[in-house]
């Protein structure tokens, strides 16, 4: 390969994504224009994400040996792995803290809390704390949309309003919480800690929140002060989402985090007689196979992200990004470009963040964009679009609940009640030209030479260190 390829790179090695995205959105927009139910869900990503890779195989030169060697060496990477993982363990803690009824006490003790004039902003508030304990904008959209839809029919409130209160809050926490898809994504693709994106995150999610709630205070106050019946709740119910919050918040190793939550929430659950022995283990597995389409994209996503390297496609969109990029801050407005692209392209803002995770890392490190801002960004703006998007799970189905409870509505009629959104893009967007959010980044710099914040360099010298001792142990096993 000459030297201006191996500068260049090849613009057609990336036809593998095009084709998922095409696959992918053509046929939700086809299905929605036949008034399909949930269109850009009805074909299955996973099996958009087969076909793209069956094309990355075709267009790598070499054996099927050598192909599948490739795509093994990005599947098999540990970043992968290790969100796979985590996936899974988050997935099991989700469905037994539900299964013993940790979500609908967390609900029901934020409702009984919450001042009936200030409905709007509390279920913000509710919906924010749930979504960020239990790490799913999709189960808290669930739980909560049915309730806030009668209490704004009871109180004269604004329906959509109300709804996007919940979908805003639910933003919220997906954005955030330590256990959800976007965050174990985000992070794991950049290479950095979850507390640290955290920290970083906070400073931007935390203003947007409260310009949200003192909105919602504003216009949000209902014409009648309605009654709410007796809501019961089990405090100590929601005590495994309080423990998974302060143990992941504290910087304890996230898989110990979610395997102490798991059996927290299981022996809470058998101890009042809310699950048995069999209970626990199969909402555990349940938990486990509820993940299985988001933990088939990112292993697919993974083998084929190494083929399209190894292709010269990333160098290609590098080279071409260049040309629109000047410094760093350029650089985090065409991340943010980037992965709000993904998410307008997939309906998903994990898939969003899994399909242009590599090409941020690429270009962070190219521009020097410290990865724990690149997560943040990742993160927030696909959070935001997957919030708004008419077309994206969240809307359609607060919209389907929003008419189950008898308040017709359409996704489009929450967009402008979104207000939480709407300010986090803002925030988001002031945070790249006025660096408030990146404290923990000035304090601990990020260490190109070993990929670690300075704090971790020490510890990665001696992990390295003492690989390559073994490997010269395995290397020659008479002189050990």
């Amino acid at each position: 390969m000459d030297n201006n390829l191996n500068k260049k790179g090849r613009g057609s090695a990336l036809i593998p994504f095009l084709v998922f995205v095409i696959i992918y959105l053509g046929a939700g927009l086809i299905l929605q224009a036949q008034g399909v139910d949930m269109a850009f869900y009805q074909f299955p990503s996973v099996a958009a994400m087969f076909i793209a890779v069956l094309v990355a195989f075709l267009m790598t030169k070499g054996s099927i040996n050598d192909r599948f060697r490739i795509f093994a060496r990005g599947a098999a990477n540990e970043d992968v792995l290790t969100m796979l993982m985590i996936y899974l363990l988050a997935g099991a803690f989700s469905g037994v803290a539900a299964a013993m009824g940790g979500r609908d006490s967390t609900v029901n003790l934020g409702l009984s809390l919450i001042p009936v004039h200030f409905l709007a902003a509390g279920v913000f508030i509710i919906s924010a704390f749930m979504g960020t304990a239990t790490g799913t904008s999709m189960g808290t959209i669930s739980a909560i949309v049915p309730i806030a839809v009668g209490l704004a029919d009871k109180g004269g409130l604004s329906v959509p309003m109300m709804v996007g209160a919940c979908v805003g809050g639910a933003m919220f926490g997906d954005n955030l919480s330590m256990i959800s898809d976007t965050t174990i994504a985000a992070t794991r693709s950049q290479g950095c800690e979850m507390r640290d994106k955290f920290r970083v995150n906070f400073f931007i999610a935390l203003p947007a929140a409260i310009i949200t709630v003192i909105i919602l205070l504003i216009v949000g106050r209902p014409e009648v002060a309605p009654t709410m019946d007796a809501l019961e709740y089990s405090i100590i119910k929601v005590v495994p989402y309080l423990l998974v919050l302060i143990l992941a918040l504290v910087g304890m190793n996230v898989f110990l985090v979610l395997t102490l939550g798991i059996f927290a929430a299981g022996i809470i659950g058998i101890a009042t007689g809310a699950l048995d022995i069999f209970g626990f283990a199969q909402n555990i597995w349940s938990g486990f196979t509820g993940m299985n389409e988001v933990f088939f994209l990112t292993l697919f996503c993974g083998g084929m992200s190494e083929m399209v390297t190894h292709n010269g496609g990333i160098t290609w969109l590098i080279y071409k990004l260049r040309g629109m990029m000047r410094g760093e801050k350029s650089a985090q407005v065409g991340i943010a470009a980037l992965v709000s692209l993904s998410d307008c392209a997939t309906a998903n803002n994990t898939v969003a963040i899994v399909l242009s995770g590599s090409m941020a890392k690429d270009i962070s490190r190219e521009y020097g964009v410290d990865p724990r801002r690149t997560a943040s960004l990742l993160d927030v703006f696909s959070c935001v679009l997957q919030g708004m998007i008419p077309y994206g799970a969240q809307l359609l189905s607060a919209a389907t609940l929003s008419t189950s409870n008898g308040v017709p509505m359409n996704p489009t009629d929450v967009i402008p009640n979104l207000w939480y959104c709407w300010v986090l893009a803002i925030v988001g967007i002031l945070s790249i030209f006025i660096p408030f959010a990146d404290g923990v980044c000035r304090r601990d710099p990020w260490n190109w030479e070993y990929d670690v914040a300075e704090s971790g360099v020490a510890a990665k010298k001696a992990a390295l260190e003492a690989e390559a001792a073994a490997a010269e142990v395995a290397a020659h096993p008479e002189e050990a």
